[in-house]
């Protein structure tokens, strides 16, 4: 039976493998999103992107995503996903409905891992936005796995 870090590892790989190459941010996030939920299962009830809209630096909108539908847009600051937008942190967050000013794309969330996705220049492009309807689905190991997948994903070539 594989680790969950190992699981990490191996997504990772296979990210990588098929971004390499590709130009295109949305052929990367839309990949990124699918290959994780199809290693995480139903674990990973949402997972997908919010992207800083260009035309509204302070706001998020949906991106690729596997799931239910998602928000349409999240002012930074607002909400997980807007919080670790302003902050630049990963948020992690056993219970969704403890989170000051947490927004219900979906009633059936329980918890939520939000992770920064970086541009080559460093520079907020999205945000990585996984939710379970699991309570405290998400943990440490879950982070540092998907802070190394955020940080390939538009710096690798």
């Amino acid at each position: 039976m594989t680790t969950k870090a190992e699981q990490y590892e191996d997504v990772r790989k296979q990210i990588a493998s098929v971004i390499a190459g590709e130009t295109s941010r949305t052929a990367r996030l839309a990949t990124a999103s699918c290959l994780l939920r199809e290693m995480f299962g139903e674990r990973f009830f949402w997972t997908g992107f919010y992207e800083v809209d260009p035309n509204q630096p302070d706001m998020l909108v949906v991106g690729p995503y596997q799931g239910t539908m998602g928000c349409l847009r999240i002012p930074f600051g607002k909400g997980v996903c807007g919080a670790a937008a302003a902050t630049g942190e990963t948020q992690l967050v056993e219970d969704v409905h403890a989170f000051p000013g947490h927004i219900a794309c979906d009633s059936r969330s329980n918890s939520e891992i939000v992770v920064p996705v970086l541009d080559a220049a460093g520079k907020l492009a999205a945000v990585l936005d996984i939710d379970s309807t699991e309570f405290g689905a998400f943990n440490v190991e879950d982070q540092a796995g998907l802070e190394a997948i955020c940080g390939d994903l538009l710096t690798i070539a």
